[in-house]
């Protein structure tokens, strides 16, 4: 879908700057402006399509199904399903966290997606299967899910609400006065300019957390080197899978992106596990997606989000090293 994007990123920094294709800082700028480029384009589409839906669709009438619906959990579950099947990394699941957040969906339900989204794709999924066989292939994909899954119902149970961030809550306060300047009579046209300005507004918000946290993930994916990891990940030691969780943190890659680093450390003698806790820790606690989330969370409930994904994702590489 942007291939396009790729081919000009290429164009930009190879031809136009002639920076080589093979330096570290021509991959870093290349992902630079690939990921600056999509992000925004995603970020713009996705809070566009929001809007649209928050004018058309009764979300409150989802919200207050979720709220009071006895679902068993199962509102968790969907959400995490809903997050394994949309292609996005991290920093691009965040303006749709936004979105359901601006939508009234209980917060612990979008925290499943959001753990779950970059977790689990279906690229990755074929890529891993070739790599690893069905056996990992399934359990990646299933503790993906279980993971936002779990993760998303601890988390809706903390009653985290009142540490977004005020600019998020802003937003909420203004719903009412949004949905009362968009009257039902109004068609469609008239719709969009109210629309596509709130879609903009939201936009440039987080313009520059976008920037800042794609260049520091550009600056780790163009200059750490993998034989780094390769180093201390492969002993098999106890503290090799916190140990493989806390480094990858800075680091920033799509589920797709990391899968061939997980072989290159499988080949290389890195246990499956820690490897696959590492690729985890990689696309979904990345510190460029915290920066992005610095916009919408206070820094106490990235700390929580953070600290319990993390646990997760530490006892998950325990338990792929004893089945895998």
């Amino acid at each position: 879908m942007f291939d396009w994007l790729q081919h000009f990123s290429d164009w930009l920094i190879y031809t136009i700057f002639e920076i080589g294709a093979e330096t570290h800082l021509g991959i870093a700028l290349n992902f630079f402006v690939y990921d600056t480029l999509k992000i925004l384009i995603l970020l713009f589409f996705i809070v566009f399509i929001m809007g649209i839906v928050n004018a058309y669709f009764p979300i409150e009438k989802l919200k207050d199904y979720l709220n009071k619906k006895k679902l068993y959990g199962l509102e968790y579950f969907f959400s995490s399903i809903f997050g394994a099947i949309t292609p996005f990394c991290s920093c691009s699941s965040v303006p749709l966290f936004i979105g359901f957040v601006q939508g009234g969906i209980p917060l612990g339900v979008t925290f499943s997606f959001l753990i779950t989204s970059p977790l689990v794709n279906e690229v990755a999924v074929a890529m891993f299967l070739g790599m690893f066989g069905i056996k990992a292939t399934l359990i990646y994909a299933i503790s993906g899910i279980l993971l936002g899954t779990i993760g998303g119902w601890l988390l809706g149970k903390f009653n985290l609400e009142p540490l977004l961030s005020d600019w998020v809550k802003s937003i909420l306060a203004n719903k009412m006065q949004q949905a009362a300047y968009i009257e039902e009579s109004q068609t469609f046209s008239q719709r969009l300019p109210e629309i596509s300005r709130s879609a903009w507004d939201i936009v440039r918000g987080v313009l520059l957390y976008v920037v800042i946290g794609i260049a520091i993930g550009a600056a780790m994916h163009g200059y750490v080197p993998e034989n780094f990891f390769n180093q201390y990940l492969g002993g098999g030691e106890w503290w090799t899978v916190p140990l493989a969780v806390f480094v990858a943190v800075p680091m920033y890659a799509n589920a797709a992106g990391i899968v061939p680093v997980i072989q290159v450390f499988v080949a290389k003698g890195v246990p499956l596990g820690t490897a696959i806790a590492f690729m985890m820790a990689t696309v979904g606690l990345s510190i460029p997606e915290a920066t992005l989330l610095k916009k919408v969370m206070s820094l106490k409930l990235i700390t929580i989000f953070f600290g319990v994904v993390t646990l997760c994702i530490i006892l998950s590489g325990y338990l792929f090293n004893v089945i895998l």
